[in-house]
């Protein structure tokens, strides 16, 4: 099969196009022909060596795909081969990822993809919607009515939050820094769009934040520089999750003190597989009703992976970067 690999950890350039051994399913598990795989910038500080925990050499990158079961292990009850399907992960490990023609993963952690949704669609869900639903309601647990601050609202994650929470019933303030962005921010449930590269944006979501008491939540893309600034316009009791940091910041604790606030931190992979499950079966009643759609800014072939990580990584990125095979 054909797949992705990474020999070296370094720039973009290390992701090479292979022939390798075909994945072949073992007791209780599928085997996937993948139709299309999820860009998320973890992949690309993982690529470059600049992550927690890293696989051995060579690897396979991707987490998120979607395609059709292409056949089966022993013992498998859940699936049949054709059925099409979404995935988080796979059987095998970091060293497998899911960018290859082919996966392997365990039955109990595939996921039905609805005949109204697309497998580039699909393989946007993984990531971004359970990043964005775990934030919102696993961490900040969010209420009907509360008022959600999605900052850096057009990109994959910011979108599912988008989505996400005018569902379940917040009132939604979403930012983006170009024209482009915050009409895709408008029309992907926000009720206030507003750009952050104007000088008196953060006057303008407190405005629009029940007359200047603030967003009781903020989703943070990028904490290291927005989260002190957070600290200034977040509502007393309110929550800010942090979703995104790309370095240190000097903040002050009497702001978050002097409202009762709390900052919590958020990483996909802390979750349990229960709550895992949870998340991805609530999603599939979200796609199914039409009120969860994934946007996909980019589709790049595997030969152009190095560019797919660029474009995940350029501030401004609208919607969700997608691989195909």
């Amino acid at each position: 099969m054909r797949a992705i690999r990474v020999h070296q950890f370094g720039d973009p350039s290390m992701l090479t196009v292979e022939e390798v051994p075909t994945l072949e399913p073992g007791a209780g598990q599928v085997q996937v022909r993948v139709h299309a795989v999820g860009v998320n910038p973890v992949d690309t500080y993982i690529r470059s060596g600049r992550y927690g925990v890293l696989p051995a050499l060579p690897y396979i990158p991707g987490s998120d795909g979607a395609g059709t079961i292409s056949a089966l292990g022993a013992d498998v009850t859940r699936w049949k081969v054709g059925d099409r399907v979404f995935f988080h992960g796979t059987a095998l490990g970091r060293a497998y990822g899911a960018a290859a023609e082919f996966t392997v993963h365990d039955e109990d952690k595939l996921f039905s993809l609805p005949a109204n949704v697309g497998f580039a669609e699909g393989a946007a869900l993984g990531v971004p919607y359970a990043t964005a639903y775990r934030a919102l309601f696993q961490r900040a647990v969010a209420r009907p009515g509360e008022i959600v601050l999605v900052h850096g609202a057009s990109g994959g994650v910011g979108i599912a939050a988008l989505q996400l929470a005018r569902w379940k019933g917040l009132r939604v303030i979403g930012t983006a820094g170009t024209p482009q962005g915050l009409d895709l921010v408008r029309a992907n449930g926000a009720h206030f769009a507003i750009s952050h590269k104007e000088a008196l944006y953060l006057d303008q979501i407190k405005a629009a934040a029940d007359q200047g008491r603030g967003p009781d939540i903020i989703l943070e893309m990028l904490a290291n520089v927005n989260l002190d600034q957070d600290l200034d316009i977040i509502a007393p009791g309110g929550r800010i999750v942090v979703i995104g940091n790309r370095g240190r910041i000097e903040i002050d604790p009497r702001k978050i003190m002097s409202r009762d606030a709390a900052v919590l931190g958020l990483t996909l992979w802390n979750a349990t597989q229960a709550e895992l499950a949870g998340i991805y079966q609530d999603l599939v009643g979200g796609l199914e009703s039409g009120v969860l759609v994934p946007v996909i800014g980019q589709e790049w072939p595997f030969a152009e992976a190095a560019r797919a990580h660029d474009a995940v990584m350029t501030p401004g990125a609208y919607g969700k970067v997608v691989l195909l095979p």
